[in-house]
């Protein structure tokens, strides 16, 4: 089964809930650790990673918190699946010609190319200015339930 691990998940919640804030203001680590049911243990380590790769800009202090590092619209499902996570492949097939005896020649290979590029475009399509705009309908339609209360449903 393919799936991105915990931390890419969190790290994409993160981005996500900066994305809908105003744009340029800062929120606090501990206010997206609630809001995204973040561990705090992780929080930390996501934040840097985050920083470290240019996403997001911190600032310490009473006045601190986090920013994204550009636009939402800049920054792309894939960018962070792939920051965090490595270079996305479906199958061991793709990642080196020599992993399969049968290299070209096989029709299952000649799928997971197809597959794989439909599920990279796509991740690269999804923008959080998008993510924050979609956030921002279903809060309209369930006004009275918080971010971390509809990840619990």
């Amino acid at each position: 089964m393919i799936r991105i691990n915990r931390q890419t998940d969190y790290a994409i919640r993160l981005i996500l809930y900066i994305a809908q804030q105003k744009e340029g203001a800062r929120v606090s680590t501990a206010e997206v650790r609630r809001e995204m049911q973040i561990p705090p243990a992780l929080a930390q380590r996501i934040v840097a990673n985050l920083a470290r790769g240019e996403f997001i800009q911190t600032f310490p202090g009473r006045d601190g918190g986090l920013v994204l590092a550009r636009p939402a619209q800049e920054i792309n499902l894939r960018q962070i699946v792939e920051h965090f996570e490595g270079k996305f492949f479906i199958s061991d097939c793709l990642v080196d010609k020599g992993n399969c005896p049968f290299d070209n020649k096989c029709p299952v290979r000649f799928r997971w190319t197809r597959l794989q590029s439909q599920i990279v475009v796509e991740l690269e399509q999804i923008t959080f200015m998008e993510l924050a705009q979609d956030a921002q309908s279903i809060h309209e339609r369930l006004p009275a339930m918080s971010m971390s209360q509809t990840a619990n449903s």
